[in-house]
């Protein structure tokens, strides 16, 4: 996997597949949206490309009293690559970044700066910050596939139902919803 720092100095990515959010855990509902974007690029004979954030986008906008992450970015990167995703762009999280509305960030950085075809994304997932759906970025030059939420054994698998499981000391249920060993 090839990793880049913000997006500058970026390749011409081949008929690139893109997927946005801080995927903290890279959880068993992160990995049925990975997995869809790397099959998709597979498909198509393009590349998978995550962008992620750092810091995590609360961190940076000061609203992260008692957020504990469940993966550093070394983790996070880890998992990504076992996945098969084939390019992070970690991108530098700022005031200045999260201004952007949905429809700047989607047009300067999804389809001019990576050349997007492609964009999954999660169910809930919101962009700028006027926080507008995915689907509302969908374009004659950019196609959005939306993957449903993940459920096991009922419980709807999230970054923040795991860090609850955690913090209640259930920590085996938390790891079954991860899909893997969580740090302490």
């Amino acid at each position: 996997m090839k990793i880049f720092r913000g997006f500058d100095n970026l390749p011409t990515f081949r008929h690139p597949v893109v997927t946005v959010g801080s995927y903290d855990g890279v959880h068993r509902g992160h990995r049925a949206l990975l997995d869809r974007l790397v099959t998709e690029a597979r498909t198509i004979g393009g590349e998978s490309i995550v962008v992620t954030f750092e810091p995590h986008p609360r961190i940076a906008l000061g609203k992260a009293e008692g957020l504990q992450l469940l993966t550093t970015l070394d983790e996070k990167t880890a998992l990504l690559e076992a996945i098969g995703v084939d390019n992070l762009v970690v991108a530098p999280f700022d005031q200045q970044f999260a201004a952007l509305s949905g429809a700047e960030f989607a047009e300067e950085y999804l389809c001019k700066k990576l050349g997007a075809e492609m964009l999954i994304a999660g169910y809930n997932h919101r962009f700028g910050h006027d926080r507008i759906d995915g689907t509302t970025l969908g374009n004659s030059r950019l196609k959005v596939i939306r993957v449903e939420a993940c459920e096991i054994e009922g419980v709807r698998v999230s970054s923040t139902i795991i860090r609850r499981l955690l913090a209640a000391g259930d920590i085996a249920t938390a790891e079954r919803l991860a899909g893997h060993a969580l740090s302490p």
